[in-house]
């Protein structure tokens, strides 16, 4: 299983709780008309977001039902914005200091709920629609008692497993420069109950968050868990994993300290006693420790399996190396548990060369099932596939690459989106041909896009977050029968039978904008009148009339074409329509 999303919703970082970046439920923005994208809107942040939006629509507001963006900035605060108009809904600082997070929020699997990250070291849970905190049952959850030298840098994620239970995972590290008594761990909090678990990469053998100068404390440091995604969760096989970066690796001699390793734990964040249940770690641990290379620089994207595949459940996992490692996610290192070194079934250079620092996004071609990995850096972006070789060896094999740098990618719809120096981009996903490109977003560092709803929304190093649409359909009367309203937002369809069987379209006069009303008229004199107020938003009242005839039927179907809402109005034969105010299902545009 894993923490599904509602049509509509982008509940984490990069969409699910594999983090693939890939958002299926999207259908508006299309390779047809990407290349029409605009900005809606862009607005000033108090400060800014590094990070990832997380979306949630339909939420109950004091201002009324709306779509919202939910952001974390680097100076701990959680903004509720408005998604249509960028406003700020609400926002909440549960603490200040000296340091920062990078860290994004994520939505709880019941939709009542966000999550974000506290600069003193705890996790805050809020309603979505006030931003009333919840406190009691463990809530604020402590992930850290070292906070000015352990720093929340990864999303928060979380998962629904196998057992129905659902988890939060808080990912910490340490700050630039490797200074201090920090040891990389993963927090697991029962989402439920409340109750946590610690594993801790340095010290897995002490289950426990350490403390500053005191005990308990781990004589290892360092072993960071901060790739941006944080925790992956895998439903298929119903396991949790994570990637160090560079710190002691002893645990191929009876240790317990996990450098630069992939490691695989239970959900609830358990392992077998104080080993994980898998783990991979390089050969080459000791030369990525001696020079800054963590491993675990990003984290393992998994990679479905296609069909002939030897292997079932596959994973690619980057580095600050410049390597890519392609890995059995049912046995990391081949050799049938934790504390091995090697057994990567394939290692292959970065194709446009150079670390990588961002989360890989996997998306499976529906035209031919084939499985698809997108890596992008500071050098560029690549597109590769997944092919199946002799005996089904799994491998991945170069199918294109982009000399355009940029941060963590994402898929919709066959198309790669991402952002960085030239500006926030679209390529076709299975030839890296750019689509579109627009250069407004300014100095990205770790931000990262999110598709959704129909919109592409981005945050950049200038506080600023940025809102894009593509243009409305050129028409919607090919047929005669339906007619765009407010710019194509709106579709209406009438349709009338008479007592005698004749039936047919009304014929239609298309919407004006000094009137605002919509005529309908067919043979047997049957009019409709829908009316729009303020040139967008359906409201008010609607007066259907069937002309004085008691023998006809007349249909009118009005469709939200941004959120698929529909209301069917309809008389009976011999009932004239009478006026109907119900247009609950019709949001106002801004």
């Amino acid at each position: 299983m894993g923490s599904a999303a509602v049509a509509g919703d982008w509940s984490q970082f990069d969409f699910d709780a594999r983090h693939s970046g890939f958002n299926p439920q999207e259908s508006t923005i299309q390779p047809a008309n990407v290349g029409s994208l605009h900005v809606r809107y862009s607005v000033f942040l108090p400060a800014v977001a590094d990070g990832a939006p997380a979306f949630l629509a339909g939420v109950q507001t004091s201002g009324g039902v709306r779509d919202l963006l939910f952001l974390t900035t680097r100076n701990g605060r959680l903004l509720a914005l408005d998604a249509a108009t960028g406003a700020t809904v609400w926002a909440r600082q549960p603490a200040t200091g000296p340091n920062y997070t990078t860290s994004s929020p994520a939505i709880d699997p019941n939709r009542q709920f966000v999550y974000s990250y506290g600069l003193e070291g705890r996790v805050h849970k809020y309603q979505v629609g006030d931003g009333t905190e919840i406190t009691g049952g463990g809530w604020p959850q402590l992930v850290t008692l070292k906070p000015a030298v352990e720093k929340g840098s990864s999303a928060l994620a979380v998962a629904t497993a196998g057992s129905g239970r659902s988890y939060l995972y808080v990912a910490n590290g340490g700050y630039p420069g490797d200074a201090g008594d920090y040891q990389g761990h993963l927090t697991t909090i029962d989402l439920g109950s409340g109750a946590q678990r610690v594993w801790n990469a340095a010290c897995s053998d002490q289950a426990v968050h350490f403390t500053a100068g005191g005990s308990p404390d781990c004589p290892a440091v360092q072993s960071a868990i901060w790739a941006r995604a944080g925790a992956i969760y895998d439903g298929e096989n119903d396991r949790l994993f994570a990637a160090t970066g560079n710190g002691n690796f002893n645990a191929n001699a009876g240790g317990h300290d996990w450098g630069d390793s992939v490691f695989a734990l239970r959900p609830d964040g358990s392992g077998n006693g104080p080993l994980p249940l898998d783990s991979y770690t390089p050969t080459t641990f000791q030369q990525l420790q001696d020079h800054d290379a963590d491993l675990g620089s990003t984290a393992p994207a998994v990679l479905p399996a296609p069909s002939g595949s030897s292997v079932p459940r596959l994973a690619v996992q980057g580095g600050k190396d410049a390597l890519l490692r392609l890995l059995d996610l049912d046995d990391l290192s081949g050799q049938g548990g934790p504390g091995h070194l090697a057994g990567e079934l394939q290692l292959l250079a970065v194709p446009q060369d150079g670390q990588v620092l961002t989360q890989p996004a996997v998306w499976v071609n529906p035209a031919d099932g084939s499985t698809w990995t997108f890596v992008a850096n500071g050098n560029g972006i690549s597109g590769l596939q997944l092919v199946i070789g002799g005996g089904g060896a799994p491998k991945l094999a170069v199918r294109w690459k982009d000399s355009a740098a940029g941060t963590s990618p994402i898929v919709a719809n066959g198309m790669v989106f991402y952002v960085g120096p030239s500006g926030v981009s679209a390529l076709d996903a299975t030839s890296g041909v750019l689509l579109w490109r627009d250069a407004s977003p300014a100095f990205i560092h770790w931000e990262s896009p999110i598709v959704v709803n129909g919109r592409l929304y981005v945050t950049d190093q200038v506080s600023r977050l940025w809102a894009y649409e593509p243009n409305p359909p050129a028409s919607c009367t090919a047929d005669g029968t339906t007619l765009c309203l407010a710019g194509g937002r709106f579709q209406v369809r009438a349709t009338w039978r008479t007592a005698g069987g004749g039936s047919g379209p009304a014929q239609a006069v298309p919407l004006t904008a000094d009137t605002g009303y919509l005529w309908f008229f067919s043979a047997p004199n049957v009019e409709a009148v829908v009316k729009v107020l303020d040139g967008c938003a359906l409201g008010g009242h609607f007066w259907f009339f069937a002309g004085g005839l008691t023998d006809v039927n007349v249909v009118i179907t009005v469709i939200d074409t941004e959120t698929g809402a529909q209301r069917v109005y309809r008389n009976q034969q011999g009932t004239p329509f009478a006026p109907i105010q119900d247009t609950s299902a019709f949001s106002t545009c801004p």
